[in-house]
């Protein structure tokens, strides 16, 4: 068992998107060493596209993992995701609302909410304080271990660096997962989805039902298909410390070089689309067409559904239409642990039903940051801290890769009795409320041990 110095630790990070930056974030701020690699030249290349939902468990890691000034900021900048989640028919029958009580176990602090984040906010706020430990442009291609235990990346431009510790954070086509786990890779489902966005303008917002602008849905119907819908708009939460005004004269923040006034996030406000079938229910060219072809295809697979529902498909923006395939991982077996260890989608890719993806990602962040930082401190020996993460990180993570999945299966079954079926369980949910939360209620909180509060030496 090789032995770390008394300056502690150096940790490579391979992937500069949420979890990897969350990650150099945590280590950043207990004074562990870290360097992240990113291959985008341009550090706004992760961010274009859709918002994201941060639930519970996004919450409390970016919690643990922020210095607070920056935490703080999050907070104060992102959105509301609306009150709750609501099941419903084609027809717009409700079949349960999911209220945020529930949603949150009924936790009222701030790092237990639920929040609609910009991604190009939540980018600058994980850049912040650390842009000098990021390297752009740096594309991975293989590792070696040498002989001390050390790890060395090389990089297609030539070069190279070592660190004590490798952290693969590249994403669901992880090159680093692809040389540490070989054979194991993502798997299509039968599911496959058309994605797409409504703009909520003054004129759409007079027809669009109001809980399609202020909350989630799902649109379930007897057959094959369901549609998923979440609104992202600029109304935000109240800040611990108040409003936007009170936190632009916050010294912590601005000894981090933001001012809380330019984090503004120029999207419009919006209504996600997503509409979710089995892949026998889409013609063999599905995959040939976009935009206004395939706004059209699933105006003809909708037909029956209420006029409101089949307006906003009808009036999504074309630019934003794309078809999507969903892949998700399988579970692995442990691995004998080293240096040399995954994180977020490299390791637990699953389906994007539900938004438990980039939160996982969020959680193994700040579970690992929290090992490291312990051998950083002498308090525990490197592979057995990079074994223990992993232990739970698979425990945990792979158990929402098949919640993903299995609610991905129920979405796209052609089996009625078994839609029926939840339809049935869903309406005595609406009925009775221990039901409901016995249900929904570990779907969206956070059960896991919540480590204590980090103090940040630094900023504040």
């Amino acid at each position: 068992m090789r032995a770390i110095a008394a300056s502690g630790i150096e940790v490579m990070v391979i992937g500069g998107g949420i979890g990897g930056l969350c990650l150099a974030q945590a280590l950043n701020g207990a004074g562990v060493r870290v360097q992240v690699y990113e291959r985008n030249e341009d550090p706004r290349d992760w961010v274009r596209g859709y918002r994201i939902h941060v639930n519970q468990l996004g919450s409390r890691s970016l919690r643990q993992c922020l210095p607070t000034p920056l935490w703080e900021a999050f907070v104060g900048t992102a959105g509301h995701p609306g009150p709750g989640f609501r099941f419903q028919t084609e027809r717009l029958e409700e079949l349960v609302f999911v209220d945020e009580d529930v949603m949150t176990g009924g936790a009222t602090e701030p790092a237990d909410a639920h929040y609609a984040a910009s991604r190009a906010v939540l980018r600058e706020l994980l850049l912040a304080g650390i842009r000098d430990v990021v390297r752009f442009g740096k594309t991975f291609e293989r590792y070696e271990t040498r002989p001390d235990g050390r790890v060395t990346a090389h990089f297609a431009d030539g070069t190279s660096a070592t660190a004590d510790v490798l952290v693969g954070a590249d994403g669901a086509n992880s090159a680093v997962r692809g040389q540490y786990l070989p054979g194991v890779d993502r798997v299509l489902t039968g599911a496959v989805a058309v994605g797409a966005r409504l703009p909520l303008t003054e004129a759409t917002r007079r027809w669009v039902p109001a809980h399609f602008q202020a909350g989630l849905n799902v649109v379930f119907p007897a057959r094959r298909c369901a549609l998923f819908t979440a609104s992202f708009t600029a109304k935000r939460r109240a800040s611990a410390r108040g409003g936007a005004d009170d936190l632009a004269l916050d010294p912590g923040l601005a000894s981090f070089g933001l001012d809380i006034r330019s984090l503004v996030d120029e999207m419009e406000d919006y209504v996600l689309l997503a509409f979710i079938a089995h892949r026998r229910a889409y013609p063999r060219n599905a995959s040939a067409l976009a935009g206004e072809d395939l706004k059209r295809l699933v105006a003809d697979m909708t037909g029956g559904w209420h006029p409101d529902v089949r307006r906003m498909i009808a009036e999504a923006d074309p630019a934003t239409v794309q078809l999507m395939p969903f892949k998700t991982s399988t579970p692995i077996s442990a691995w004998p642990s080293t240096p040399v260890t995954l994180l977020g989608d490299s390791v637990h890719s699953m389906t994007p039903v539900m938004g438990f993806g980039a939160n996982v990602a969020l959680r193994d962040a700040a579970l690992l940051s929290s090992r490291l930082a312990a051998v950083c401190r002498g308090e525990e020996a490197l592979v057995p801290a990079v074994a223990a993460y992993e232990k739970e990180m698979r425990d945990y993570g792979f158990r929402a890769v098949q919640m993903s999945r299995r609610i991905s299966d129920l979405i796209v079954s052609d089996n009625t009795l078994v839609r029926s079926v939840a339809k049935g369980w869903f309406r005595a949910c609406d009925a009775a409320e221990p039901l409901k939360r016995m249900t929904f209620g570990r779907q969206w909180t956070d059960h896991t041990p919540q480590e204590p509060e980090r103090r940040h030496a630094v900023r504040l």
